[in-house]
């Protein structure tokens, strides 16, 4: 399962990320590149954990799709609120 393989990677970031926040109290400046792979990211772990909670709940094909729509475009809001970018403007060049 890829999850299961990126996992080690994922929270090897996450140990990265710390030390700089807590050493340098600095933003660490991703580029387009890496702020575009950091929302897929968190996109997915989004995504993983909604079918988990839609399996346990047995959801219809139609609600699960109304609900992977509402998620992606909450993201897609989130984003643009806190930092102005579209992210469909991310994938392109």
């Amino acid at each position: 399962m890829v999850g299961k393989r990126l996992s080690p990677i994922l929270e090897e970031i996450e140990t990265v990320l710390l030390e700089h926040e807590v050493i340098t109290n600095t933003p660490p400046k991703f580029t387009k590149e890496g702020f575009r792979a950091a929302v897929k990211i968190f996109s997915s772990a989004m995504l993983d954990s909604l079918w988990n909670l839609q399996e346990s709940e047995n959801l219809s094909l139609n609600d699960r799709i109304k609900m992977v729509e509402s998620l992606g475009n909450k993201i897609r809001d989130l984003v643009k609120i806190y930092t102005n970018i579209d992210t469909k403007d991310l994938y392109n060049n």
